[in-house]
């Protein structure tokens, strides 16, 4: 199992994430929020193909085309952090914390 926790910016939202890889390609979540988009993202977002999600073009893959349905936001990081811990999962990364810094002058 891999967990993610995103920490969304300025919104205050959290998004945690479980995903379990059942057989190598197909991966389990358990996506919970604050956030009432990513609600609706994780009562549909509850099994993808990991292999499809991580070497199709961009933006085609099963989690963009459930987030642009739910989320009005397309900066939001929530996204790269639900891919990154399928990612781990499915054991093609390995675990690493991620970050944005974002200042202004």
């Amino acid at each position: 199992m891999a967990t993610g926790v995103i920490h969304s910016g300025i919104c205050g939202f959290t998004i945690n994430v479980k995903a379990t890889n059942e057989d190598g390609h197909t991966v389990s979540l358990e996506i919970s929020s604050d956030c009432p988009n990513y609600q609706k993202i994780a009562k549909e977002l509850t099994k993808v193909d990991a292999y499809k999600e991580m070497f199709n073009k961009l933006h085609t893959g099963q989690v963009y085309e459930v987030f642009s349905k739910y989320s009005p936001h397309p900066s939001c990081p929530g996204i790269s952090g639900i891919l990154k811990t399928i990612e781990v999962a499915a054991s093609l990364a390995l675990p690493q914390t991620a970050s944005i810094t974002i200042t202004k002058e």
